[in-house]
């Protein structure tokens, strides 16, 4: 038994364009464009949902018809809501240009940004079988959520939950400052990062140097160990990397058409929680959140395909 997870993070609108070829400036590009569910937060309790397992989503949303929405579509997904309406703002919106395996974000954050520490002391009176606690990155890495963020990593580590962090962005944690993220994080049983942003971890008073190969992985996620009980390196195609005590495992991914790598990451965390909660060691744990990730990106959108959005070819 996994028991109950409580996923701290955003709950926002994706708008993606997924695009077919290069931009063309100053004319149209073809595009499959999809409005949908979005936010690491929502993405990753959706495929926690979608896993079976039970779990609650603390977040903010505006009280707008974008925020009845995103609430109504996890509701149907099985996911419980500890989600706060805050009037008069809107629902943050996410618009994604992705090309295949890479893709740009353009974020505004809106009612996102109102999270509080009171929201996840609310959640934890609600559902007192809560085992573990999953962070999003992007609640510390804004000024204004960060106070939710080490509230809920202090409050867990006082109740005893277990409890992971995604690292959530690169640019974001470059601006922030590695050693400040990492002190803030000092303790989670698990610290996920993609490579990218295992290069700015890593990278604490130097230049960032990219995440390659197996020796690169493995220090990178030697860096994520000493602040974490062990620390997990998602490699995209490559696979993913675990570096615990005495231990480096490494899986690799399985061969897929990639239409769309928005919410891979999410999906990975899910599966890989999933596993890891209900016991499996971390080849068991690697190995299905790379499957997920490779559910995740092989359709447009960053949650399960039972609960698509509208999409529109143009």
């Amino acid at each position: 038994m996994t028991g109950r997870v409580l996923v701290v993070g955003d709950l926002v609108t994706d708008v993606i364009a997924a695009l077919t070829g290069p931009v063309r400036p100053g004319t149209d590009t073809p595009a499959q464009i999809r409005v949908a569910g979005g936010g690491q937060g929502g993405n990753t309790a959706a495929w926690l949902a979608h896993r079976g397992v039970p779990v609650t989503l603390v977040a903010a949303v505006g009280g707008d018809p974008a925020g009845r929405e995103r609430l109504a579509e996890l509701t149907t997904a099985g996911v419980d809501l500890a989600v706060r309406t805050v009037p008069g703002e809107p629902t943050g919106t996410l618009v994604v240009i992705s090309t295949g395996r890479d893709r740009t974000m353009l974020a505004d954050r809106g009612a996102a940004g109102e999270l509080a520490p009171a929201d996840l002391d609310a959640a934890l009176a609600a559902w007192p079988d809560t085992r573990h606690l999953h962070l999003s990155g992007y609640v510390l890495l804004d000024e204004g959520t960060r106070p939710a963020g080490r509230h809920a990593l202090a409050t867990a580590a006082q109740r005893g939950l277990t409890t992971s962090v995604d690292a959530a962005s690169a640019g974001p944690l470059r601006r922030v400052g590695p050693n400040r993220f990492l002190a803030w994080v000092r303790g989670v049983d698990l610290l996920l990062a993609n490579a990218p942003e295992a290069a700015a971890l890593a990278a604490t008073n130097r230049a960032a140097e990219p995440v390659t190969g197996r020796a690169g992985a493995a220090a990178a996620g030697a860096v994520l160990a000493r602040v974490a009980t062990a620390g997990v390196v998602k490699l995209g195609a490559a696979g993913a990397l675990w570096a615990g005590p005495n231990r480096v495992v490494r899986v690799t991914a399985p061969a897929v058409t990639v239409r769309d790598p928005t919410g891979a990451g999410d999906a990975f965390a899910a599966g890989l929680l999933a596993e890891w909660l209900a016991g499996a060691g971390p080849d068991r744990a690697l190995g299905a959140g790379v499957a997920l990730g490779a559910a995740a990106v092989a359709s447009v959108g960053a949650r399960p395909a039972a609960s698509p959005g509208p999409a529109a070819d143009r």
